[in-house]
C-alpha cells in the first residue's frame, strides 16, 4: 500500500508531487535541491555545499519515513555541469563512508530555480 511521505525538516513540496512515497519496504523520494527547510535557496552557492544541501533534504525526507542515508539503494543525481563532478562528488563521499549505494550522475541542461544539483533516492526500510 502506498503511503506519501511529508517532513517540515525539508522544503516543503511546490507542486503536485509528494516528498516522498513509500511502500512497506520502499521508499522514493521526490528530487531535492539545495533548498533549505527555512526556504533560503542556496544557487548561488558552490556545487559541494549545494549537494551537501540536497544529501541532508534527502536525509531529513527519509528519517519522516523511518528510513535513513544507510538504507538507500540507489541515487541519482543530476547536475547542471557534469564538469562540476569532482567536487559533487567530494561532497557526497562524506555522507557515504562505506558500502555506498548504487549511483548514477547525468549532466542535464537545467534544473528547477536555476540549482547546480538535484538528488533522488531509493531505498528500503
Amino acid at each position: 500500500m502506498k503511503r506519501t511521505i511529508s517532513t517540515d525538516d525539508a522544503p516543503a513540496a511546490v507542486g503536485a508531487y509528494s516528498q516522498a512515497t513509500a511502500t512497506d519496504d520502499l521508499v522514493f523520494t521526490a528530487g531535492q535541491i539545495p533548498l533549505t527547510p527555512d526556504g533560503d535557496l542556496l544557487d548561488g552557492a558552490d556545487i559541494d555545499v549545494q549537494t551537501e544541501q540536497a544529501l541532508e533534504n534527502v536525509g531529513a525526507v527519509l528519517e519522516a519515513a523511518d528510513a535513513s542515508l544507510d538504507d538507500v539503494l540507489k541515487m541519482t543525481v543530476y547536475m547542471e555541469d557534469i564538469g562540476a563532478f569532482d567536487e559533487m562528488n567530494a561532497a557526497y563521499k562524506t555522507f557515504f563512508d562505506e558500502e555506498p549505494p548504487a549511483r548514477s550522475a547525468v549532466g542535464v541542461d537545467q534544473l528547477p530555480k536555476d540549482v547546480a544539483v538535484e538528488i533522488e533516492a531509493v531505498a528500503t526500510k
